[in-house]
């Protein structure tokens, strides 16, 4: 018991000698990157890691570079008025340090206005950038500049980006970017512009615009828009042409740097798709997701190794969706995460296969089509051998749905070909992952630090803590 207590008075000593010293130096970084992840628990990384330690021939884990970050912890995400939140209500946490109500944006819970950490910035005098790899009026981006007691309302908060004179916007577009009841009324696009924003479609019109504009939006260019204006390709989806969420992190980087003198908060949800994945209870998509938000943290990381007494990164998350789960009912305790690897679309991708298929065949889409576009799409037969079980199940599936006896299954952000969805879930089971929902859960999310004050984030946080806690480090807040 004696050595214990002494243990523990050193312990808080170094402690208060480390809060002590940070003060006495006086050190704020100049730099901040502010980087979220949507959807994305303690096990949807780990999993990632998991994955790509079987790829490389043992068991254990490849570390993501954000789990390399010096400080490691979690926090937890209920809402004011759930304990499973909504992006709303975290992305309200998140960028305004107070709890609020699931589905508001930017209002406490008495639908008073509150104000994020991106608007403290500005009046600090530091540029100011937020970016998504889903549209920029989305509920987590947009708690970091708009107010609304419905995330639904996508007009009426497009409208408000332009009023915070953020210099950089990026994402895959606006979402409902005209308002329905009033015609007349200017789109998001047109009032953007006529408060300064120049708007370029793809990261190769950004490079030809960006030195001569005074503020930026950076949308994907239009021929994906028409297919998905709500998101960004998933990564392991995309084509040469189509924009990434690497690409949005670069440009938002290089357009905040064009005066570094000011300094600046980088906000990113780099993560945005790996919620969407989750949702469709896909695990190769949101572990490819997982992968491209990692190159992301890369990108800032190195930034960091340039200005390291100067600048602060912190990942988390706004909630874990799916209850993931890196184990499945009576599987032993044997894992099979390399399968996963011979899926090369994801369940949306292979829904668009089978609806091609649909076109081309007036429905009448064969066995053997079918069969063809799994093996191709996941390995089936060939890499991923199936069972008498599992091939009956599919052979079902596609007499049902084709003679139009099934539905889609749907979720909150998609709808999903019956066949689609099953060949999903047999890969997953063949990996050894389970879920328990396929929608939000209360469970644990990461928090990762690096840099200047990095180590006031030790310890579970509270999600709304964290932003109180950049904002009282960079100085944006006055004691």
């Amino acid at each position: 018991m004696r050595l214990r207590l002494i243990t523990l008075f050193i312990c808080a000593i170094c402690a208060f000698a480390l809060s002590t010293e940070t003060k006495a130096e006086g050190k704020q970084p100049k730099y901040v990157f502010y980087l979220i992840t949507d959807g994305t628990g303690v096990n949807t990384l780990l999993g990632a890691e998991m994955m790509q330690a079987e790829l490389q021939g043992f068991i254990g884990r490849v570390p993501l570079c954000v789990s390399q970050f010096p400080v490691t912890s979690i926090a937890s995400t209920h809402s004011f008025s759930h304990g499973i939140t909504d992006s709303a209500a975290s992305g309200t946490a998140l960028a305004t340090g107070k709890k609020t109500r699931n589905g508001m944006i930017g209002e406490g819970p008495d639908s008073t206005n509150v104000y994020s950490i991106a608007v403290w910035a500005k009046q600090a005098g530091r540029r100011v950038g937020v970016a998504t790899s889903v549209n920029v009026n989305h509920a987590t981006p947009a708690a970091f500049y708009a107010h609304n007691d419905s995330r639904n309302n996508y007009y009426e908060i497009a409208a408000q980006a332009a009023q915070t004179g953020f210099d950089f916007y990026g994402g895959s577009d606006f979402h409902k970017p005209t308002d329905k009841k009033n015609p007349e009324a200017p789109s998001a696009y047109e009032i953007a512009e006529k408060a300064g924003y120049t708007i370029a479609r793809g990261y190769d019109d950004y490079l030809k615009k960006a030195k001569k504009a005074e503020r930026m939006i950076l949308f994907q260019p239009e021929p994906w828009a028409k297919v998905d204006p709500y998101s960004l390709p998933y990564y392991i989806d995309a084509k040469p042409g189509d924009m990434t969420i690497p690409q949005v992190m670069r440009a938002q980087l290089d357009f905040l740097a064009k005066d570094l003198s000011k300094g600046f908060l980088l906000v990113n949800e780099i993560g945005g798709k790996v919620d969407m994945a989750c949702h469709n209870n896909d695990g190769a998509t949101a572990f490819r997701e997982v992968a491209a938000m990692d190159s992301c943290a890369r990108i800032a990381y190195e930034f960091y190794k340039q200005h390291p007494d100067e600048t602060l990164i912190v990942f988390t998350s706004d909630h874990e969706t799916g209850g993931l789960v890196l184990a499945k009912d009576g599987s032993g305790n044997r894992l099979n995460m390399k399968v996963l690897a011979n899926q090369k679309c994801s369940q949306d991708g292979l829904t668009r296969v089978f609806q091609k298929l649909r076109s081309q065949t007036n429905n009448n889409v064969t066995w053997e089509q079918v069969k063809e576009a799994l093996r191709e799409n996941l390995g089936f037969w060939d890499a991923v051998k199936l069972n008498e079980r599992e091939e009956k199940k599919l052979k079902d599936i596609h007499r049902r749905s084709f003679e139009g006896k099934m539905p889609n299954e749907d979720n909150l952000y998609s709808s999903s070909e019956p066949m689609a969805a099953e060949a999903v879930r047999i890969i997953n089971a063949k990996a050894q992952i389970s879920w328990a929902t396929g929608g939000h859960s209360a469970g644990l999310v990461p928090v990762y630090a690096c840099g200047v004050g990095a180590e006031e984030f030790m310890g579970h946080n509270d999600n709304a803590s964290i932003p109180m806690k950049i904002a009282r480090i960079a100085g944006y807040l006055k004691e």
